[in-house]
């Protein structure tokens, strides 16, 4: 799995979100990803991927959401296999709150396309608006989902987890999410196809006339950073740079944790 290859670094960032590696007794143990019936094309996928053997079953049964439903499962025992993926980023057991994006290089737009179609969604708000949302547990993740669509579209978030589960929700919309789609889902690539025609049709979005255009924050130069840093406290910072405790506070976890590089001294 070299996620230098567009194919792997999606089915890693899939497989982050919605796959699951179980270890048993012994070395014994499985990696899994169970979707939808509908989107078994792209387990099959995974398995002409991987060069051991694996295999996609489906199974109907009766879930909290519908009375029938059928689902398809990907499903690979091999312990080198498992290893490998466990070393890229994909943890044993429960995973949500802790998986973070590789520490290898990877295709970043793939990357992020997996994360996408597994916890993710695109299409139309009610209001007819084009939409990418994604729902994540992992702080990480959020932090660089946010960090890549900044930097394809100008759109800056402010991440918060919700009050009811904790979970962050982020949400594009308009011509950001326009821009997200048509670099994340470019033609020919790997990913569930429902929502590639998704993708593909919000292009044919237009601003009504008449509808105010938000201006986009403000980015961070590298002075702010270097000043940030130089106070380390995110309230004292907001009111010395004129930004909110809230910016601040992120803007300082993702130095510090070097998910942004830390800025040099001139």
């Amino acid at each position: 799995m070299d996620l230098e290859v567009p194919e792997y670094a999606y089915m890693f960032g899939f497989l982050q979100m919605d796959g699951h590696l179980r270890r048993e007794a012994g070395q014994k143990g499985s990696l899994t990803a169970e979707v939808n019936a509908r989107d078994i094309e792209l387990l099959h996928r995974f398995k002409q991927l991987t060069p051991y053997n694996s295999s996609v079953t489906q199974r109907t049964r009766t879930t909290n959401f519908a009375e029938v439903h059928t689902s398809a499962t990907w499903s690979m025992c091999s312990l080198e296999a498992r290893t490998r993926i466990n070393a890229l980023g994909l943890p044993y057991g429960r995973k949500s709150k802790d998986i973070a994006p590789p520490r290898v290089a990877f295709c970043a737009h793939d990357y992020v396309r997996g994360i996408v179609d597994a916890d993710g969604s695109v299409g139309y708000t009610s209001q007819g608006w084009p939409f990418v949302s994604l729902t994540t547990a992992s702080t990480a993740i959020a932090v660089y989902f946010c960090d890549h669509a900044r930097d394809l579209t100008g759109a800056q978030r402010t991440i918060k987890r919700n009050a009811r589960d904790g979970i962050y929700n982020i949400l594009y919309t308009k011509e950001p999410a326009q821009a997200l789609a048509a670099a994340l889902y470019y033609p020919g690539c790997l990913s569930l196809q429902r929502k590639q025609h998704k993708a593909e049709s919000l292009a044919a979005w237009s601003r009504p006339v008449g509808m105010r255009v938000v201006p986009t924050q403000r980015r961070w130069t590298p002075a702010e950073d270097r000043t940030l840093l130089q106070i380390g406290d995110s309230s004292t910072a907001a009111e010395h740079l004129g930004r909110s405790d809230r910016s601040c506070h992120m803007r300082l976890w993702r130095l510090r944790s070097g998910r942004v590089p830390t800025p040099t001294e001139h």
